[in-house]
């Protein structure tokens, strides 16, 4: 799998089902278990849930199986895993407390050294 072929699909069926504030990070060469991550809102754990099986589903039906989900049932946060993309559908609640994209986002830049840190 190429995370640039997921991205527009995972995007798609995200977008299907209303998912909010949708985010891409590119994750290359700061972890090995994938490239990009996908990172969107439900309004609710049903909404996550719906939004999060749309995904499944698409991704299938587009002939990329999930190597697995975490997060299932009355859930605030379900990750597909996709292999070179991983999906995290969260509520609002579990995005701004878990801030993903502060851990995984790009480093900051020291403006007085021009470094990163």
């Amino acid at each position: 799998m190429d995370s640039s072929r997921l991205q527009p699909q995972i995007i798609d069926a995200l977008e299907d089902l209303k998912a909010q504030d949708i985010t891409v990070l590119d994750v290359t060469g700061r972890t090995s278990v994938t490239d990009c991550m996908v990172i969107a809102t439900g309004t609710s754990s049903r909404h996550v849930q719906a939004v999060a099986d749309n995904v499944s589903e698409k991704m299938k039906q587009a002939g990329y199986m999930p190597l697995g989900s975490e997060g299932r049932g009355n859930s605030d946060w379900v990750l597909i895993d996709l292999g070179d993309a991983v999906v995290h559908v969260m509520t609002a609640q579990a995005r701004e407390y878990y801030d993903l994209e502060h851990l995984w986002g790009d480093p900051l830049v020291d403006d007085s050294t021009g470094s990163k840190s």
